[in-house]
């Protein structure tokens, strides 16, 4: 039995590979884009400690309440990166962040800023660009990728049966 999880945040890697050794404090992300997925992780299994710790101190919210939130995370994808790199000092991260909500899959369009300080990398701030509904109407055809987002062909993925 294998008892790998593919990790949330959307690499294709285990979890315990990929953010889980984040969130537990053993390693730390060496670029924004490792801190962007490992944050992105961090909201779908409700992490708050985590959210907060990599979290920019003088930016960063008294506490982060998820009692009140309606949604479930469904996948993120990451559309662009300008530095963030092992050797910068800061970076940014634009991504779309898919989830549902009321029974409607909806995109969240975020470009959000990292800084690095003493070698470690926090989340400074972020602008959302967008939010929306996902039109789950338009039909691409069996070849289009799922929009589950395992990255497989419709026909081969949830097309199947």
């Amino acid at each position: 039995m294998n008892n790998q999880t593919l990790c949330l945040c959307g690499s294709g890697i285990d979890y315990q590979q990929c953010c889980g050794p984040f969130h537990s404090g053993e390693k730390t992300p060496v670029t924004a884009e490792a801190l962007m997925r490992s944050r992105y992780s961090a909201y779908v299994l409700r992490n708050g400690a985590y959210l907060q710790d990599t979290w920019e101190a003088t930016r960063r919210p008294k506490a982060i309440d998820f009692s009140r939130e309606n949604i479930a995370w469904l996948r993120l994808e990451i559309t662009d990166i300008k530095k963030g790199g092992v050797k910068d000092s800061k970076g940014v991260v634009a991504f779309k962040a898919f989830y549902m909500q009321d029974d409607q899959e909806h995109v969240m369009t975020e470009i959000s800023r990292f800084t690095r300080t003493n070698g470690r990398w926090f989340y400074l701030d972020g602008v959302i660009k967008s939010m929306s509904k996902v039109d789950l109407q338009t039909n691409q055809g069996k070849n289009a990728p799922c929009s589950c987002g395992s990255g497989k062909k419709f026909k081969r993925c949830c097309g199947v049966g």
